[in-house]
């Protein structure tokens, strides 16, 4: 695991200040915490913009978050309804989330630029406020790229769907932006930072000229929740399952046949799947209480969780069985482990399509796959041989990449073209 680093760069001769926008989004949060520490290690000071109800949680103590106001996706109009996929479940998160959460934010995001001053803003590729309020006070920015599907030809052979994120773009510009601008807020004219590399998502078909593949960020986080390690067997495998933190409500089914598929294989390896609604728990009315719970008392081959320590966890596990989140991809491939992949909506096809390519994992639909299917995938990465050399492959590639050192030299170098701490452009002068 990647630490910050106070060897690979000498001290720089002028403090610069970061400040990172951010989405409520935990995968969206995690990349930052490596970089972040990493320009801290370096002298550097670092904020947040963001809601510090998800943001805080993440960052830990002594972080300064700036707060922004802004919907939750998962709650209120937010609230997708699990069987929307495909273009229609893009068009729902622009029009009910990231736009709405763009027009709420900005005037946070414009309040912490005038107060911190920050030589660079590094905005969330889904964080449009983060690039449309800096551009518009002239401070300098950069994206962050949690996902490289904005940029590998995901919107090949949809060119309606392109054309209308442009008009979104557009329109959302003539609210919060400069309207004399014609950047696109996903893409820093300057550099966007892409924390994957070209052996996993391929060459980028957009903004090739400014993207730097760094890897992933992995670093340490705030412990938040315990697990029974002492539940591990080290004779045998074992398996993470997981959807991430924001499509279970669309699990439910999906979970019940990970769990049937893994029964089938008892004494074979151990499963621990996590379930932070509780759905599986309904035909286990006492497990409802307890975050952390064998299926049924003395289970030495499922454990079911709330919550788990997912990088500790991944440096023991075989095999992980999830949604094709780019996060939780690049953390389980950083530690050389293949995954079968089932993605549900948004860019996890686009993921899926690039691990399946890598050779580092198998893809099974997520609306149509049953035990019998999970269960062969799961037979295949776990006794397969190729599956784990591909992981480890590109696993190879992430730590060759540099992940939150590299991110922070590009960054270092960005906010040196600033001649000392930038002065926003007063509202009244845009």
């Amino acid at each position: 695991m990647s630490e910050p680093s106070r060897s690979q760069a000498s001290p720089p001769h002028i403090p610069r200040r970061f400040l990172f926008v951010v989405p409520p989004l935990v995968g969206h949060v995690n990349p930052t915490l490596g970089v972040a520490a990493e320009l801290t290690a370096r002298g550097h000071q670092v904020a947040w913009a963001g809601m510090p109800e998800v943001v805080g949680r993440l960052t830990g103590q002594g972080a300064t978050v700036y707060r922004c106001a802004g919907p939750v996706l998962g709650e209120g109009g937010a609230g997708r309804p699990p069987d929307v996929r495909g273009p229609a479940a893009l068009r729902f998160l622009w029009e009910r989330f990231l736009v709405p959460l763009a027009e709420a934010m900005a005037p946070g995001v414009a309040k912490a630029i005038e107060e911190f001053r920050p030589d660079v803003v590094i905005a969330d590729q889904q964080t449009v406020a983060g690039g449309l309020v800096a551009e518009r006070l002239g401070v300098r920015w950069a994206t962050s790229a949690t996902t490289s599907a904005e940029f590998t030809g995901a919107l090949d052979g949809l060119p309606r769907i392109d054309a209308w994120l442009d008009g979104q773009m557009d329109e959302v510009r003539g609210r919060i932006g400069d309207l004399e601008s014609t950047a696109d807020p996903r893409f820093s004219p300057e550099l966007v930072l892409a924390f994957t590399t070209e052996e996993l998502a391929g060459r980028p078909s957009r903004a090739a000229d400014r993207i730097r593949y760094v890897g992933p960020s992995i670093a340490e986080r705030p412990a938040t929740t315990d697990f029974p390690w002492e539940w591990l067997d080290p004779a045998r495998p074992a398996v993470l399952v997981t959807l991430g933190t924001a499509n279970t409500d669309a699990g439910a089914r999906f979970l019940t046949e990970c769990r049937e598929a893994v029964r089938a294989r008892a004494g074979r390896f151990q499963t621990v799947v996590v379930d932070p609604e509780g759905v599986l728990a309904l035909d286990t009315p006492d497990a409802l209480d307890t975050p952390n719970t064998p299926d049924v008392p003395d289970d030495k081959d499922v454990l079911v969780c709330r919550y788990v320590p997912q990088l500790p966890l991944l440096e023991r596990v075989s095999a992980v069985v999830c949604h094709a989140g780019h996060n939780t991809v690049c953390e389980a491939l950083w530690h050389g482990v293949p995954l079968v992949v089932a993605p549900i909506r948004d860019d996890q096809p686009v993921v899926a399509a690039q691990v399946v390519d890598a050779g580092a994992g198998v893809r099974v639909r997520f609306g149509r796959a049953r035990a019998a299917g999970l269960g062969e995938a799961l037979d295949a990465v776990l006794y397969e041989a190729g599956y784990r050399v591909a992981a480890e492959r590109v696993g190879a590639s992430f730590r060759a990449a540099g992940g939150a050192v590299t991110a922070a030299g590009h960054l270092e170098a960005l906010a040196a073209k600033t001649g000392g701490h930038a002065t926003p452009t007063p509202e009244g002068d845009r």
